[in-house]
């Protein structure tokens, strides 16, 4: 535990994307009372190096492979974890559980001051020692949450030459195509056996939105949008795709971003 003067405050970041890692990692090394920062790329690191460095504080992913946020905190230990503030993309039940226990998040993606002010009060916390008080708050979030559901992590795409393991974060955005998607990768079309309405119920929803009745849109691939006419968008993707916003599901991507179109 460090003392009341913060001079020592060492943090765990712990994310499966490195981009959001590194932004993490370089924003609190410009703060002064963070003396150390450590980094964990998936959630078996990340309990490794709660065990062996015992930081002060964890900025934890919820949302990763394999062993995802609330897996690191049952494979530590509510009453060993220390004091964590969650980072998360949009999920109404997450942000719901976390509001309802007073547990701290960062909702992705997240300003410079939103980050300040969690720090801010993870360091009061810290001063205060409530750390015991956040391994109930914790141990009470898991006994009443509900199992979150395991989505497509990767996929395999057969063809006649190979199978392939795609990892689902680099999808653009999928086709519907009958019993078949095709699924567009860095400018690149690959079929999938499977029906639309079936592949979008095992995609992750905080990273997958359907736009149209026959298109899904990863919202990280998501360069701009165009309207077009009667409240209707054509989304303009990275690596040159495009894809249309019907009127019908207009309201589900609204209400997705958390702001009208």
């Amino acid at each position: 535990m460090i003392d009341g003067s913060l001079e020592d405050i060492r943090v765990l970041v712990v994310d499966d994307e490195a981009p959001a890692r590194q932004r993490l990692i370089d924003l609190l090394r410009q703060d002064g009372h963070v003396t150390a920062v450590l980094e964990a790329s998936d959630g078996v690191a990340a309990v490794t190096m709660i065990e062996r460095e015992h930081p002060d504080l964890v900025f934890l992913d919820v949302q990763m492979p394999e062993l995802d946020g609330l897996g690191v905190l049952d494979a530590v230990g509510p009453e060993r974890m220390p004091l964590t503030v969650f980072v998360t993309a949009y999920d109404q039940h997450a942000i719901r559980a976390f509001e309802s226990n007073a547990l701290d998040y960062l909702l992705k993606p997240f300003s410079d001051e939103r980050l300040e002010a969690a720090l801010a009060r993870a360091r009061a916390r810290l001063t205060e020692l409530e750390v015991g008080e956040f391994g109930q708050s914790v141990l009470h979030m898991l006994a009443v949450a509900p199992r979150r559901e395991r989505y497509l992590d990767r996929l395999v795409v057969k063809s006649a030459a190979a199978t392939h393991l795609l990892r689902a974060a680099d999808i653009d955005w999928i086709e519907g195509a009958g019993v078949y998607v095709n699924l567009h990768v860095a400018g690149r079309e690959m079929l999938y056996r499977a029906a639309l309405n079936q592949l979008a119920a095992r995609l992750d929803p905080a990273r997958f939105i359907r736009v149209h009745r026959s298109t899904i849109v990863n919202i990280d691939s998501i360069v701009r949008l165009e309207p077009v006419s009667h409240g209707e968008f054509d989304v303009i993707l990275k690596n040159g795709g495009q894809a249309r916003v019907s009127r019908t599901f207009r309201a589900a991507l609204e209400e997705r971003l958390g702001q009208p179109l």
